[in-house]
């Protein structure tokens, strides 16, 4: 087979020798655990993309990182070829309509994904940007969850794993296309990519290969070279662009993309925490320049008990019937929420102040607790409020409301930028809460602000002594003066 077997004079496909010329190619954005797992991001429905047919590209051809970009990165997936039409079929009929399955490699570049705003058509739709093949395998003969998909880059192996761990099955995916898109014989419909998908550039050889372990099925390895595009795209295009979160998640994670690590609330760091209150902290943000931190209106169910945590967040949009019934029920997005949670995340939830109806009840609680959070925070209601105090997990609110969310909220999405009691809170802010109240500390400050802190309540542990011995308070809180001398010399001989 030649280039020109597959590639037309404009440079766009004229017939794959797999597949011929498809009516459309459908992507899966999320379906392995161990890609959503990088992601941070657990989907409750499939959700999909298209690709331009003309993206299809054979074994042994080369694909064209665009002048100027610097994220090319390559997704090896297990790709379904459609046999005959499918239209509303049932969830069990799904595997039925798959005639072939081959390798794909999906391949992108994140450099262009802000032109489209989520389309990715210029990001994965260029020519030569979804491989086929090399072989088909016969799908009548296998079954879906025992293939196996790998991908190397330049003879290394850095993709394996198996389809029988999808979040969601094949056949579940031709079935949920077809409620709305007819699926035609020779249609594609990529499945999902898993952990370890990553940037590539000119000269590296990318190979990927769909097999049944143990068995003679195997589609053989779908090989691509990466090569250097020579046309800039034209003024009049979207140029290339990228930031710190794009080249984050084209290279997997911050530190493939060899990016600072990203603020951790270390241990020593909880230590000092626990020796400082809520009001310290307050002060000392406030002589910063901060006066808009203090989450207000919630209190604590389990007194005398102190929260320490990063931010994870939850919104929650006014209750309304048809949106209640769309989003409400099944694997909500409250309930995502207290999946994802792990080890010292609090929860922060926006409900607008609505104290009139719940948003966390005695299992959700329990979950956070079991995921080993560190507390939760809403403005809104708690449900089952003596259970829930009764748990070991922290949680401030606005109190107690036996009624569910349909009365007043609607779960909507979660790890966003979210207000809670009047403070702006965004994932991975500090959040420290006790019988005070609850501040929100952005962690570029903490350092600055915890050793401040720190040496305040020394200096009024040292005040209040003074004040017990029968010292009056002028001068002596705030120190100045000869009592600013003396307490200056006692520390130094400390």
């Amino acid at each position: 087979m030649t280039h020109d077997d597959v590639r037309s004079a404009g440079g766009g496909l004229a017939r794959h020798p797999l597949v011929g010329r498809p009516g459309k190619v459908i992507a899966l954005h999320l379906n392995y655990p161990s890609r959503i797992a990088q992601r941070g991001r657990a989907p409750a429905k499939p959700s999909y993309f298209l690709k331009p047919v003309t993206s299809l590209a054979a074994s042994d051809q080369t694909v064209e990182r665009p002048p100027g970009a610097e994220l090319l990165a390559f997704e090896g997936e297990i790709a379904l070829v459609i046999g005959k039409t499918a239209r509303r079929v049932a969830r069990e009929d799904g595997w039925a309509h798959v005639s072939a399955v081959t390798a794909a490699n999906d391949l992108g570049v994140y450099d262009l994904r802000a032109a489209d705003k989520g389309s990715n058509l210029r990001s994965k739709g260029g020519d030569g940007y979804t491989p086929l093949g090399p072989a088909t395998l016969p799908a009548a003969e296998l079954d879906p969850a025992a293939l196996r998909v790998r991908t190397w880059v330049n003879g290394e192996l850095v993709q394996d794993d198996s389809a029988g761990t999808v979040v969601f099955p094949f056949g579940e995916l031709i079935a949920d296309l077809s409620q709305l898109i007819t699926l035609e014989p020779g249609d594609v419909v990529l499945t999902g990519t898993p952990a370890g998908s990553s940037v590539v550039g000119p000269g590296d050889v990318v190979e990927v290969e769909v097999d049944v372990p143990g068995t003679e099925h195997r589609t053989g390895r779908l090989r691509t070279t990466v090569v250097e595009g020579q046309t800039p795209l034209p003024e009049f295009s979207a140029q290339p662009a990228v930031d710190d979160h794009q080249r984050a998640e084209a290279w997997g994670s911050r530190e493939a993309a060899g990016l600072p690590a990203p603020f951790e609330l270390t241990d020593e760091l909880v230590a000092k925490l626990q020796q400082v209150s809520v009001a310290t902290l307050s002060s000392q943000l406030r002589k910063h320049g901060y006066n808009q931190l203090s989450i207000d209106g919630v209190r604590t169910n389990s007194p005398g008990q102190k929260m320490i945590g990063r931010a994870r967040t939850l919104r929650f949009v006014p209750a309304r019937e048809d949106l209640f019934r769309s989003h409400g029920g099944g694997y909500n997005a409250q309930k995502r929420a207290f999946d994802a949670l792990g080890p010292g995340d609090v929860l922060v939830v926006e409900a607008r102040g609505e104290r009139g109806s719940g948003t966390v009840g005695d299992i959700l609680a329990l979950r956070a607790q079991v995921r080993g959070a560190a507390g939760i925070v809403t403005d809104g209601g708690v449900r089952d409020w003596t259970a829930v105090a009764e748990l070991d997990i922290p949680t401030f609110s606005g109190g107690p409301h036996p009624a569910v969310l349909g009365r007043r909220h609607v779960p909507w999405d979660s790890d966003i930028t979210v207000a809670c009691g009047g403070a702006t809170v965004q994932p991975g802010d500090v959040v420290v809460g006790d019988d005070d109240g609850v501040l929100v500390i952005p962690p570029a400050l903490l350092d600055e602000v915890l050793d401040a802190s720190i040496e305040q309540e020394a200096e009024e542990a040292w005040i209040a002594a003074r004040v017990a011995e029968g010292a009056a308070v002028d001068g002596l809180y705030p120190l100045t003066g000869e009592w600013r001398k003396r307490y200056e010399a006692e520390r130094s001989t400390d």
